[in-house]
């Protein structure tokens, strides 16, 4: 869609589209309520800068939208079809690193108490699960902050494919 079209949404369909990207509460009502933006890069530039502020509490409630790395999303909505399209590089037929993939994730929720997220579109299996292991000897203050960014990365990469533009060369 335009930008156009975006800012001509009613209230709700604009905030359920940004919640799609992110399931943040504040960060869709707040960007909904900013519009009409001139542009698609002040929307996501206004997105980004909002995603750096999101609270523990915030991101934590925003990954019960996202599955496991390496498993299916359940459902039929807007997140769960961009979830389906971002591990489109997990290769479901590799039973090794599916394996690999859910024991690190077992590891991962047992040493952090939540799903391990990371922006998977554009990575394929073998990467994804190199991160997995990499980031498994963070503390719990830099996990957090490095899954709070990967939480802001799939949003962004979300929100620009809705408003038709490529937010990886924004970063």
């Amino acid at each position: 869609m335009h930008i156009e079209d975006f800012n001509a949404l009613d209230d709700a369909e604009a905030r359920a589209a940004l919640l799609a990207c992110a399931a943040v509460d504040d960060w869709a009502e707040r960007l909904a309520g900013a519009r009409p933006y001139g542009s698609p890069t002040a929307l996501v530039d206004d997105a980004r800068a909002l995603a750096a502020a999101w609270s523990p509490e915030q991101v934590e409630a925003a990954l019960a939208d996202h599955p496991r790395i390496g498993e299916r999303p359940r459902g039929e909505g807007a997140s769960s079809a961009h979830s389906r399209r971002e591990q489109a590089g997990v290769d479901a037929g590799d039973a090794d690193l599916a394996r690999r993939l859910a024991e690190g994730n077992a590891r991962y929720e047992e040493r952090f108490g939540r799903i391990y997220l990371v922006r998977a579109k554009g990575r394929s299996g073998a990467e994804l699960l190199d991160l997995l292991e990499q980031r498994l000897a963070n503390d719990p203050v830099t996990e957090l902050e490095v899954t709070r960014e990967q939480l802001a990365e799939i949003a962004l990469l979300r929100l620009g494919e809705l408003v038709g533009i490529d937010t990886g060369a924004m970063a």
